[in-house]
């Protein structure tokens, strides 16, 4: 040790003295200051020796250190594998199937020849949602009903997992399975959404899977969608992900005498190698998880989150969160702030529409990436993103509803704020932002069951002469930027009253003038030199990148290519019908069965 300071170290400490000296006036004066004001929300700092007085961040700021596991019904079973797959790129676009017209069906076989190989526990041992827990079901895990030995090829069926739907597997012959899906949880109805995994295979060998309960008349599958595949082996071995697969498809009306028609579809498979781990889903599949792995490297990188906030919302029924992204430069000044003009965008309130999310991601990448015209949109708009509207549907594998067995999206006009949550507080979202600043383009991110090709639904303005056709302008410009995947001869535009409880008339009716739902379908294009293949995840993404470039020439100082003569009025036309699934269902179903309370019914009828 030494003796003596130097000269620096002399320098040092009277700096130290200093900083602890300036640390207790500011201090003092910050105590003081709140004393004052009566707030503790403001911030005094100093720059350059002058006072700097900013808001504090929100208690609701994300912040991930870990990735917090998703909360489940308390009756539901969940394995404890954890499940991800790699993202991957077919090097040509996959094409449709090609119907031969001699795809069969399969034979029916008695019931002795009937075997279970899986059933999941049906998860309605409640009629209605009562509480949740991290992982589900406390009580040891059931095995499924399996007759499987080492020595023979049965398969092994898993779809316990999030996100995973599958009720039921039979064996029906050697390699022919029929496989049952599970309802919405809570609901009796909308089952089509399957994601679940097969172990034990025999590479080579022709196996038939028949789903007998999907409760859409018409499918994609009838014009040449074929469903996913993935194999762990070739993802582990050859970077492969998920592959289009299936031969002999075919989606039918089962032939039967119970009151609710149901429908059929099959196809053949081969896997290709023996005892691997395979996936096969109607969708490319996008977690809760997925979701938050996502956010969490937003989240963590210093460079996006000077424009960039990443908070929660509010807390689903299950108490998932449901978070809200803020994209936007910061301003010189409040003036300038306030000065911006806001866009919303939201996604995921049908669970089963996966499709949505993953343009949702593109949307995202693209407004958060370092491009010049990114830097334009977050220099000249406020964007409120809400990535994921109904968490808990998501997670339980629902196609439709969330846990309170109704469909979000004919309920934005709900006053059951505690049954409706998610679409409750986007809504109260909207209308705070309304009251600041003008929200120019709110927009909905589906996926679409019936129809190929990506489109629109907007709300026409008939009583308006000034505004007739306008909303159909953005549609129309997204047309000519993604011309082989968007068909704008798709898109429609009326104001049905069955669709009132939606989000996109919900906010027209708010004051929000371009107001669209867009769906992207769960097969492919039609179009130019993408007809006839299946849309990819980077597909999906990219429409997520042209909805940012059409926003671009949308809200150009120069409205050139705005202006509806330029963009030829005879092509605005609408040919197209809406979702089948159009009627509210009424009160919650944890209301349902509760006495009569003139209050609530007061509430929904409003």
């Amino acid at each position: 040790p030494r003796d003596s300071n130097t000269e620096e170290d002399e320098d040092s400490l009277r700096s130290s003295y200093l900083r602890c000296g300036l640390s207790f006036c500011f201090s003092t004066v910050s105590i003081n200051l709140t004393k004052t004001l009566r707030t503790k929300q403001l911030l005094l700092n100093f720059h350059n020796g002058k006072p700097v007085l900013s808001l504090k961040p929100p208690l609701d700021l994300v912040n991930f250190p870990t990735i917090p596991r998703p909360r489940w019904p308390l009756e539901c079973e969940v394995i404890s594998d954890v499940i991800q797959h790699i993202e991957w790129e077919p090097p040509e676009p996959e094409p449709f199937y090609q119907p031969s017209g001699h795809e069969g069906t399969p034979v029916p076989v008695g019931e002795e020849r009937r075997e279970v190989v899986y059933c999941s526990d049906p998860a309605t041992k409640h009629p209605y949602f009562t509480c949740s827990r991290v992982g589900g079901s406390k009580g040891p895990m059931k095995m499924a009903p399996s007759h499987v030995s080492h020595s023979d090829f049965t398969l092994e069926f898993e779809s316990r997992y999030e996100s995973g739907n599958l009720q039921k597997a039979m064996q029906v012959g050697i390699f022919d399975y029929e496989l049952t899906l599970r309802t919405d949880m809570y609901t009796t109805k909308h089952s089509q959404w399957f994601y679940f995994r097969v172990r034990n295979m025999k590479a080579g060998a022709t196996y038939r899977f028949t789903i007998i309960n999907l409760t859409k008349s018409s499918s994609l599958y009838s014009q040449g969608m074929r469903p996913l595949l993935y194999s762990e082996r070739a993802a582990t071995e050859n970077s492969v992900g998920w592959q289009r697969t299936g031969s002999n498809i075919k989606y039918y009306r089962n032939d039967n005498n119970e009151s609710v028609t149901l429908y059929s579809l099959t196809w053949t498979l081969q896997f290709p190698y023996d005892s691997d781990t395979c996936y096969l889903a109607h969708c490319y599949p996008y977690t809760y998880s997925h979701l938050q792995r996502y956010l969490r490297r937003i989240s963590s990188n210093p460079a996006l989150m000077s424009f960039c906030k990443v908070r929660v919302l509010c807390q689903s029924l299950a108490g998932n969160a449901v978070y809200v992204v803020t994209v936007t430069s910061r301003g010189a000044s409040r003036v300038e702030v306030r000065n911006k003009k806001a866009v919303v965008v939201t996604a995921r309130v049908h669970p089963g529409e996966t499709n949505g999310s993953w343009v949702m991601e593109g949307f995202l990448d693209f407004l958060l990436g370092d491009s010049d015209d990114a830097q334009v949109l977050r220099d000249n708009f406020i964007f409120k993103v809400v990535p994921m509207l109904n968490p808990d549907g998501v997670v339980v594998g629902n196609y439709r509803c969330s846990l309170a067995g109704r469909d979000l999206n004919r309920n934005y006009k709900t006053l059951l704020k505690d049954s409706f949550p998610c679409v409750w507080h986007t809504c109260n979202m909207v209308e705070r932002l309304m009251a600041e600043t003008e929200v120019v383009l709110y927009c909905d991110f589906h996926g679409h069951n019936r129809k190929n090709n990506v489109f629109m639904y907007g709300c026409n303005s008939r009583d308006d002469a000034p505004l007739k056709l306008q909303e159909r302008v953005f549609p129309l410009m997204m047309s000519k930027n993604a011309s082989n995947k968007f068909s704008f001869r798709s898109c429609k535009f009326r104001v049905q009253r069955s669709k009132e409880g939606t989000a996109r008339i919900v906010m027209w009716r708010l004051g929000i003038r371009n107001s669209y739902t867009m769906e992207a379908s769960f097969g492919g294009s039609t179009l130019d030199d993408r007809r006839g293949t299946h849309f990819t995840t980077r597909d999906l993404k990219s429409l997520g990148f042209h909805f940012c470039d059409t926003l671009l020439d949308f809200c150009d100082p120069d409205q050139t290519k705005v202006r509806l003569n330029n963009l030829g009025t005879d092509r605005i036309i609408s040919v197209t019908s809406g979702s089948n699934s159009s009627d509210s269902d009424g009160l919650p179903v944890h209301l349902q069965n509760q006495p009569e309370n003139p209050e609530v019914y007061k509430q929904i009828l409003n």
